[in-house]
């Protein structure tokens, strides 16, 4: 039975759920393929991502090809509740209620798992993570996986060192039509659409820090330049910050950016990013914000702690009072900016990433026994596969390599 906050809110998520259908074109023409062919027919998907219209019309195609769906959120603060509401009204079990507990959270997690799904859909390794730790017994139905986020990838291949993960997990994330664009273009709208909304404040002007330079620090950093921010990058990584160097921008140490920045961004994957260190050096009205998964790289408590007062400046934004007098600023707690305080990426963009998810979760139907324990690469051919649908939808046409050329280049 269904865990969710009000079934009465569902005409409003059904509302959210036909707009993001009408504008993922790829995602909808794989649907109807899954509707014929029903490649899941007998099986279970548990999905865990965060759990918003776009999410939403993911299980929905799912369905469409005979997957029984138990489905999460993978953050208490993206759930949008209407949307739960809308995939419960339609027969769907659906775990998941925005701004729970961690002990609630956890057990949303753990149900979809008590399902004994054969597939799972993770962001963010959570779901993984608790069947290797609570739920070893449940191992044996599971097909794989496929992973959505870099921070959830960096859990598996940890495990995958380890010689722990027992199951075929697909990086779902390193496939090109996703990291390329759900990460740069994704990320890069999404998080200033959560900042502008949240905090109505102007961005030209100020300083602006992105901490990270992957492809989502890439997306993060050209809006804000776009928006008329002096853009500083920190990194650890020094090509990563040699191409930050080379694409105008200035690199320097966090703590000496602490200085500067008026407002603070982390999309590293790391923990520990902002510390109790560059708090007390920071100006006035500082805002931190973060768009890494976890709410790790900005640390909360240690801004708890430093604190003499805390309270609500505006919706979704807390000020904390140090000892200094000086006020500095977070959205939603610290926890990803662009879904605690969005509506996420935008659907054409996730058109793309969840074709890929939906076509590595039938990858795994099609190849169940074959596929051996590990981390594994969504298949080239799936990759282009979702390329050329959006092309197709985009209406662009682009050449193909004759006979000829193809033996040129040993193909």
């Amino acid at each position: 039975m269904s865990m969710i906050r009000d079934i009465a809110l569902a005409p409003s998520g059904e509302m959210k759920i036909k707009w993001v259908e009408r504008n993922m074109p790829v995602l909808r023409g794989i649907g109807k393929d899954f509707a014929a062919e029903k490649p899941f027919a007998g099986l279970k998907i548990a999905l865990s991502v965060h759990l918003e219209a776009k999410t939403a019309y993911l299980c929905r195609v799912l369905e469409m090809g005979g997957a029984e769906m138990y489905v999460t959120g993978s953050n208490p603060l993206s759930t949008q509740d209407d949307v739960a509401a809308a995939l419960a009204q339609g027969g769907m079990q659906v775990f998941a209620r925005y701004g729970c507990s961690m002990e609630e959270y956890e057990e949303c997690l753990c149900r979809v798992l008590e399902a004994g799904p054969h597939i799972i859909i993770d962001d963010g390794g959570d779901l993984v993570h608790l069947m290797h730790t609570r739920y070893t017994h449940l191992i044996p139905h599971v097909l794989g996986g496929c992973e959505e986020t870099t921070t959830g990838i960096h859990r598996l291949r940890a495990m995958a060192r380890e010689g722990s993960l027992r199951f075929p997990m697909v990086m779902v994330n390193e496939a090109d039509c996703k990291h390329m664009f759900d990460n740069r273009y994704g990320t890069g709208q999404s998080v200033w659409d959560g900042i502008n909304r949240t905090t109505n404040l102007i961005v030209a002007g100020k300083y602006v820090v992105v901490s990270g330079y992957g492809w989502c620090g890439k997306g993060v950093s050209l809006r804000a330049k776009g928006l008329g921010a002096k853009v500083i990058v920190t990194e650890t990584d020094p090509v990563r910050a040699l191409e930050a160097v080379m694409d105008g921008y200035e690199v320097m140490p966090m703590a000496a950016a602490a200085r500067l920045g008026d407002l603070f961004i982390t999309v590293t994957g790391c923990s520990g990013v902002i510390t109790a260190e560059h708090f007390e050096t920071m100006k006035d009205g500082a805002i931190l914000t973060n768009a890494g998964h976890f709410d790790v790289e900005v640390d909360m408590a240690g801004l708890e702690k430093l604190a003499v007062e805390k309270y609500e400046a505006r919706h979704n934004i807390q000020g904390y009072v140090l000892p200094s007098g000086k006020t500095l600023f977070t959205i939603a707690e610290g926890r990803l900016v662009n879904l605690a305080a969005g509506d996420g990426h935008p659907a054409e963009i996730m058109d793309m990433s969840f074709a890929v998810q939906a076509l590595s979760a039938e990858y795994l139907a099609k190849n169940r026994g074959r596929l051996q324990p590990g981390v594994i690469p969504v298949p080239r051919e799936l990759d282009e596969a979702v390329a050329r649908r959006k092309l197709s939808a985009m209406g662009v046409e682009i050449d193909a390599l004759s006979r000829e050329q193809e033996e040129y280049l040993g193909k």
